[in-house]
């Protein structure tokens, strides 16, 4: 049994425990339906942490949604398949869930994206993104009043000009809407809201499948951490990153 269909076949199992007459009562839960956004420049992460986490949850409801179904290059040149367009995505959703990446601000500016994204919203369970992300999401109007997260090199500048209330945390969940810190944050993301799914036994299979206990080289994954020369030299690689968000949430 590979991972997708273990992870599809774990809900019944913790449902229904090991009785004949538990496994009649207990109410099988249809898959979980999904559609993760794509577009050119994302980073892939992003996307793949979470789907890897979620892809038992939804079988093949999860849908990999682009403008247009094909090839969606990253921002570091891996390419995805985009499997939906935004016009063959089902309209009535679970979780609408957007990444970030370098093209973060053309999708900020994106007509056809922010209307997607209006549209689907109001259908979906769960509103949710990583790291840049939520930038997308507040400025399709999604995220005003809501507290939420982003990368930190736009989470304090950014997210007020959006309408959000920034939170200096790795997930943030504020009613159906959930946001996570920069790209690694991604799997935290995926277990948060299967647990809410699924219950915390599922998530917390799913976190040992994945083997997910992390423990880094370096502290340095926030700048509180990393101290002011490794911060000064991560913000001068992401200044246009931040740049083009302030100039699209300012427009």
């Amino acid at each position: 049994m590979d991972r997708r269909a273990f992870t599809a076949s774990l809900t019944a199992a913790v449902l229904s425990g090991p009785g004949e007459a538990a496994r009649a009562a207990a109410p099988e839960r249809p898959p979980v339906r999904i559609a993760m956004l794509m577009f050119p420049g994302m980073t892939a992460l992003d996307l793949v942490g979470p789907q890897a986490i979620l892809a038992g949850l939804a079988g093949d409801r999860l849908h990999l949604v682009s403008r247009r179904a094909g090839p969606v290059p990253s921002d570091t040149g891996l390419t995805l398949i985009a499997d939906t367009s935004f016009e063959t995505c089902p309209l009535d959703i679970d979780v609408l869930f957007v990444p970030g990446g370098d093209a973060t601000p053309a999708q900020m500016r994106d007509a056809a994206t922010l209307a997607f994204l209006r549209d689907r919203a109001p259908r979906a369970s769960w509103v949710t993104s990583v790291c840049t992300g939520s930038l997308i999401l507040g400025a399709a109007g999604l995220l005003d009043g809501y507290r939420a997260t982003s990368h930190w090199c736009v989470r304090e500048t950014v997210l007020p000009r959006l309408g959000a209330i920034p939170m200096n945390r790795r997930v943030v969940v504020d009613r159906n809407r959930i946001t996570a810190a920069g790209i690694s944050a991604g799997l935290d993301f995926a277990l948060v809201l299967a647990a809410r799914l699924r219950g915390d036994d599922d998530a917390r299979t799913s976190q040992l499948v994945a083997e997910y206990a992390p423990e880094p080289p370096f502290s340095a994954g926030t700048p509180e951490t990393a101290g002011p020369d490794i911060s000064a030299r991560a913000g001068a690689i992401l200044k246009d990153l931040a740049a083009g968000c302030l100039a699209a949430a300012t427009r």
